[in-house]
């Protein structure tokens, strides 16, 4: 599954351009499927993705439009997708969000996420074979939230251990 370690990166959003292009042909942060939060106050920067959870609270989807693919990654009908943001409302990350009539959610570039290939920091990792993480301890927080505000969150979460390493190494 994709893994990320914050501490690395330094906010370029190459992988947010990386994904837009390789899924439209250009470029277009409200299109990408990851998303960089940048706590500029605190210093800390990070992309948020879906990560394949084990819970999948995204494919709890009223008209059966959410599937899970061979690689893991969520796949959308959008024959069958009403749009009524289940998903987006479900995702304890904010890793889903609907924009301009369409269900944007990471879907693994069929195997070879192109946000890996771009991190030159080495922040976006992938391993097919990990084991998925749980999602839990973050859902009830976020309930009432907006998918902004869930990554703004599950940022500053990860953020804190970051900030106290960097403490223990100075």
């Amino acid at each position: 599954m994709i893994q990320i370690d914050i501490s690395k990166c330094t906010g370029c959003r190459m992988c947010e351009t990386s994904c837009t292009m390789f899924h439209t042909g250009r470029v277009n942060r409200n299109m990408a499927r990851i998303k960089v939060v940048q706590l500029f106050q605190k210093g800390i920067d990070g992309p948020v993705v879906c990560h394949q959870c084990q819970e999948r609270f995204c494919v709890d989807c009223p008209s059966n439009a959410m599937t899970i693919g061979d690689h893991g990654q969520i796949i959308i009908s959008p024959t069958l997708c009403t749009l009524c943001g289940k998903c987006e409302r479900n995702c304890p990350l904010g890793a889903i969000e609907l924009f301009d009539k369409f269900v944007y959610v990471c879907d693994l570039c069929g195997g070879s996420p192109k946000c890996v290939e771009a991190c030159t920091e080495g922040v976006i990792t992938y391993f097919p074979e990990s084991k998925k993480p749980s999602l839990a301890e973050f859902v009830n927080d976020g309930r009432k939230m907006n998918p902004s505000e869930k990554r703004l969150r599950y940022i500053e979460i990860l953020g804190r251990a970051v900030r106290k390493e960097w403490r223990r190494e100075r």
